[in-house]
């Protein structure tokens, strides 16, 4: 048995980490502000394998207890929160993974990162490999987060290049499943919440714009064979099906049987016009790949939040 830090660990990814490796049979310290996580996301959890610290990370913390493996999943992840957010977002991706690098150092533990497909931002070169340096604007007003995340995978490698801490990062593609929240912004749970209570689907721009969208647990099953693995270097994590966002909400309209029509908006400054991952290097060297088919995700997200009901039942 492990014991395995997670920051960020009641948001909604974090929290679906939390319940695996409690599942697996180890140790959980779940660390979190709540500035966007929420403790719902945990309170099914209970039992002396689990440990709950309210800190936020962007101050220097400690633990008194041994540490095998930290997650640093902390961070605000959709528009609504790190437009909301843009200062401390900064301040997670840099402060915060100093201080969560230096407690992995300090512990002598496994460190894994969870950075994001927004470090390529609107890519030049598709599918996206890892080998690609992306197309970001350094200044616009998703910068924060994009940027954000590419300085805390350059200050993860200085760790690992000068002080030999034993670092991985995962570069998170769309990743969707219960407990996001139905405001918060992303096109799945956006479509699901309108879909489910009648109400226009909302698109931004013509709907042309691709996606790539994997279901929760096959991203927290390669997160954790990444962190089990030797690698360092950057591993694509991510579904490689790839679907326009008006495919997506035709898709979101048949699974729940609804009668929404599909209405379109104004497409936001610097939105990706398409997101696709290479996931050689993660099948390769972790021998991981998705299962779960978008429709088959949609309908249990749908059953699994409505016992949570943060979208609600189906209509």
């Amino acid at each position: 048995m492990a014991t395995c830090l997670v920051t960020g660990g009641a948001g909604f990814l974090g929290s679906h980490l939390c319940d695996e490796l409690l599942r697996r049979g180890h140790r959980v310290l779940c660390v979190d502000n709540l500035e966007t996580g929420s403790l719902r996301n945990i309170e099914h959890v209970r039992g002396a394998d689990f440990r709950f610290l309210h800190e936020d990370i962007i101050e220097p913390f400690f633990v008194d207890e041994p540490v095998d493996v930290v997650y640093h999943a902390a961070s605000p992840a959709s528009p609504i929160d790190y437009l909301r957010l843009p200062l401390h977002t900064l301040k997670v991706g840099s402060h915060g993974t100093h201080h969560a690098l230096g407690l992995a150092k300090a512990h002598r533990a496994r460190f894994l990162l969870f950075s994001t497909s927004e470090v390529y931002g609107d890519p030049k070169v598709h599918p996206q490999e890892e080998s690609y340096w992306g197309h970001v604007n350094p200044i616009g007003p998703r910068g924060v987060y994009d940027e954000a995340k590419r300085y805390a995978e350059a200050l993860t490698m200085a760790y690992h290049r000068q002080q030999g801490v034993d670092t991985s990062i995962v570069r998170i593609f769309n990743t969707y499943g219960s407990r996001m929240r139905p405001h918060d912004g992303r096109a799945i749970p956006t479509f699901l919440r309108q879909a489910l209570t009648g109400q226009p689907i909302t698109m931004f721009g013509d709907g042309r714009q691709t996606r790539s969208f994997c279901f929760v647990d096959d991203l927290i099953a390669g997160i954790i064979a990444l962190a089990e693995s030797g690698v360092h270097d950057p591993v694509n994590v991510g579904n490689p099906d790839e679907f326009t966002l008006l495919e997506l909400a035709r898709t979101v309209i048949e699974v729940t049987g609804s009668a929404s029509e599909i209405v379109h908006q104004p497409l936001p400054k610097d939105d990706p016009q398409q997101r696709r991952p290479d996931i050689t290097r993660a099948k390769e060297l972790l021998g991981w790949a998705p299962t779960v088919s978008l429709r088959d995700g949609l309908r249990r997200t749908i059953e699994q939040s409505g016992e949570h009901g943060l979208i609600g039942p189906p209509v």
